[in-house]
């Protein structure tokens, strides 16, 4: 059996990479990757959203969204990654920084597991005795949740960092380090299960401002650290570029310390013997469709929220064990295909107490081929009171060939893309293609029947009859009882 190591970061968006983006991030150590020695799937979007329930759906092999939103991994079934493989043999690790996996249990599977804590809101150890100070104006940044009902979350981060300014003492330095670490103290052992989480570049943006200034070497104004997740009119276009410019530096941070674990892999001779995933769990909207943000909690702000491409679309690097090196395969696939394609490369048989219902694509990776989905639904589980779709809530969006299609659009009315011509979503041609947009309304109908949906769940979308002043509530990134 081989080994695996899967790699995920947070807010890490598809046009990161490559010559893809209007705006170019930098991210050379990814960029050779995918050209030398990864086959890239360009069509992976994100499945159940955001944080939690993605890496749910990553570690079941189960598609969660029409059935629960951001709970403990073990209340939304019986798999996991870690302890079907445990069963097979391997020895496990989780190394991560993301503030929610051991909140949500995702450890205990393990046979060990750990946190670098201080992470956006993760309060850990408490400095009462230094004043909290404001880092971003309040009509600029989120104000849920808050800290002792005063203090949003990107005050709090950098009180609890200590406004750290060097390289070394950011997270994805701290994270790279302790794997590079674990690798040398354990890539001899086979087979090994190693899930390393980098939450950056999550929000708030703060690395050193030396590579801020890279991108946004004229801006004297105050540092734009964390987006409101509202209007982006609530920026003026220059704070608009720095926070752009924050979120960029810390991509390029993020794709430098996944650089250094892919070379440490390189000088211990692992690649033969190993399965390495890399990928995100969504993206972010800087300005594209108005919005600044990955999900509407701004009281200003009364649109719906699709899941567009900017958020559902994310990088897929696939490499090791004899994976083509170099390849780009435009086949459609999501999170829960992970666990049964991993397990396949791996050469390992699991028997999950739960079915899958990810589809592994393995052989059509090893062949060249793209054919595996003939659609993608990206969602966001949902609880309302009654039968509308709640006001400013994350709706879903489908994609199939060259369509991209919005039930419930920011408007309440339904909206359709030409991805091809239009890749971030921005001219709505629904008007134009009623045929299309009946169709892909039944692509998302057939997937919610296809994977159990309630029969209140199915109607909701099925209707997609939006309400502005109906009252519900969907998973954001953080579960109820933090708020």
């Amino acid at each position: 059996m081989k080994n695996i190591i899967l790699i995920i970061t947070d807010t890490f968006r598809y046009d990161n990479l490559g010559d893809k983006a209007r705006r170019p991030v930098r991210t050379p150590c990814l960029d050779r990757h995918a050209a030398g020695r990864a086959t890239a799937i360009e069509n992976f979007y994100t499945g159940s959203f955001p944080t939690i329930p993605h890496r749910t759906d990553v570690a079941t092999g189960v598609v969660g969204w029409p059935h629960y939103g951001w709970q403990p991994i073990d209340v939304s079934g019986p798999n996991h990654i870690a302890g079907l493989l445990r069963a097979q043999g391997y020895v496990t690790q989780l190394i991560c920084d993301c503030p929610h996996l051991f909140n949500t249990r995702f450890q205990f599977a393990f046979d060990a597991a750990f946190q670098h804590r201080g992470q956006e809101g993760d309060k850990y150890l408490l400095r009462m005795n230094e004043p909290i100070r404001p880092v971003v104006p309040r009509e600029k940044t989120r104000l849920n949740p808050l800290f002792r009902g005063e203090y949003p979350l990107v005050d709090v981060h950098r009180w609890l960092n200590r406004n750290f300014q060097c390289e070394e003492e950011t997270f994805p330095a701290k994270t790279g380090a302790t794997s590079i670490r674990w690798l040398e103290e354990n890539g001899a052992f086979n087979p090994f299960f190693l899930w390393i989480d980098f939450f950056d570049p999550h929000e708030p943006w703060d690395p050193p401002e030396y590579l801020v200034r890279r991108y946004d070497p004229d801006y004297r104004g105050t540092p734009m650290l964390h987006a409101n997740y509202g209007p982006a009119s609530a920026y003026t276009d220059e704070e608009l570029h720095n926070l752009w410019a924050h979120y960029a530096a810390e991509a390029e941070l993020v794709d430098r310390y996944i650089g250094r674990v892919l070379e440490k892999i390189d000088d211990l001779g692992l690649w033969d013997d190993t399965v390495v995933v890399i990928t995100s769990d969504h993206g972010y909207s800087i300005g594209e469709h108005a919005r600044a943000g990955k999900s509407n909690i701004c009281a200003e702000d009364a649109r719906f929220w699709p899941i567009y491409p900017e958020v559902g679309h994310v990088p897929f690097l696939l490499a090791g064990a004899g994976i083509p090196k170099g390849r780009r395969l435009d086949l459609f696939a999501q999170p829960a295909d992970i666990l049964p394609t991993v397990c396949e490369l791996a050469g390992v048989q699991t028997e999950p107490p739960e079915p899958f219902d990810g589809r592994s694509f393995a052989q059509a990776v090893l062949d060249g081929k793209s054919a595996h989905r003939d659609h993608v639904v990206s969602g966001c589980h949902v609880h309302t009171k009654g039968e509308a779709v709640p006001k400013k809530c994350v709706t879903p969006f489908v994609i199939a060939g060259q369509w991209g299609y919005a039930p419930v659009g920011a408007a309440g009315r339904g909206e359709l893309y030409d991805l091809r011509a239009d890749p971030l979503a921005e001219t709505n041609v629904a008007a134009d293609n009623p045929a299309v947009c009946k169709e892909l309304h039944g692509l998302l109908v057939r997937h919610l029947q296809e994977h159990g949906a309630s029969e209140a769940c199915v109607a909701l979308w099925q209707t997609a009859a939006p309400d502005a002043q109906a009252e519900g509530k969907w998973a954001i990134d953080y579960p109820e009882k933090a708020l």
